[in-house]
């Protein structure tokens, strides 16, 4: 019997899916990404510090709650209640900003 399912690359499927690199869809989709990457991230090392929601928020100046949709969602979260968590978490932040051709502004 002939083997009916064929294996395709990650990257392959998002292309088919949701458009190739460069597309509309596909930066909102990349951005959308790197924004729930980075709650995962603050998440997680709150709790390798062994910090609940509410200490974190705490040494932030903000409710418990903030703290929540913060690594739930950071979209909604204010740029400096960001930083805030990550000076307060132990964390070194880097921005770096390329111009691409299209004059549009991109953050890597």
């Amino acid at each position: 019997m002939k083997d009916r399912f064929k294996t395709v690359s990650l990257e392959t499927m998002i292309d088919k899916h949701i458009g190739k690199r460069g597309t509309i869809k596909r930066e909102a989709f990349e951005n959308e990404l790197r924004i729930d990457l980075l709650g995962y991230k603050i998440k997680e090392v709150r709790k390798q510090r062994n910090l609940t929601q509410e200490q974190l928020g705490k040494l932030v100046g903000v409710q418990k709650a903030q703290i929540s949709k913060i690594e739930n969602s950071v979209k909604n979260a204010r740029f400096e209640t960001i930083l805030k968590v990550f000076e307060a978490l132990g964390a070194k932040v880097n921005f770096n900003v390329e111009i691409t051709n299209n004059n549009k502004l991109e953050l890597v």
